[in-house]
């Protein structure tokens, strides 16, 4: 059976994955907020990740005592790069050179773990394009970044169909919304 790829990005309610001097979880940290993070790393996974997120979880992980970062350098990590070079200082990264919709066709062809990325948002808008993200999950954070948004989470892609298999209210403020693209 086919693994599954599942990309998750944190946005806020107009579209961005990042702002100018926003805080973690744009300032909406909350205990439902980190189960569900907790919750979703203790799963079997191999996360995918591009250059950008790998180096900046990596840099936060590595020699970090907290357990959700202790739990994601014992996770598989996949990074596809065509910068970076081997070999990579976190544990259990393997990089791949090269288009990265080609390897994710082929690591989700093979057998193991689902697949998920975390952030790397040029990666999941390329994987968007071609077909490869079977579940495409959004936490909407309750802000308008407006001006100081940066990095709108889904611009330039083509017209992509979804349809709503699941929501949930975090923290009485916070809403998850997971798609599937409809083929």
């Amino acid at each position: 059976m086919p693994r599954t790829l599942t990309a998750d990005l944190f946005v806020t309610v107009d579209g961005f994955a990042r702002g100018e001097q926003a805080a973690a979880y744009f300032g909406y940290p909350g205990p439902e907020l980190e189960r569900w993070v907790g919750e979703q790393l203790r799963r079997p996974q191999v996360l995918v990740m591009g250059r950008v997120t790998y180096q900046a979880m990596a840099a936060a992980a590595i020699g970090s005592d907290d357990a959700g970062a202790q739990r994601m350098t014992e996770l598989p990590k996949v990074v596809v790069s065509t910068t970076l070079s081997a070999p990579l200082l976190w544990k259990n990264s393997t990089l791949l050179h090269g288009d990265a919709a080609s390897h994710v066709h082929t690591l989700k062809q093979s057998r193991g773990d689902p697949l998920r990325t975390i952030g790397s948002l040029s990666l999941v808008t390329h994987l968007l394009r071609h077909g490869l993200v079977d579940r495409l999950r959004l936490m909407v954070f309750l802000l308008v970044l407006g001006r100081t948004g940066r990095e709108p989470a889904l611009a330039g892609l083509p017209d992509i169909r979804f349809e709503l298999i699941g929501n949930q209210v975090l923290d009485r403020r916070l809403v998850l919304l997971e798609y599937a693209p409809i083929r």
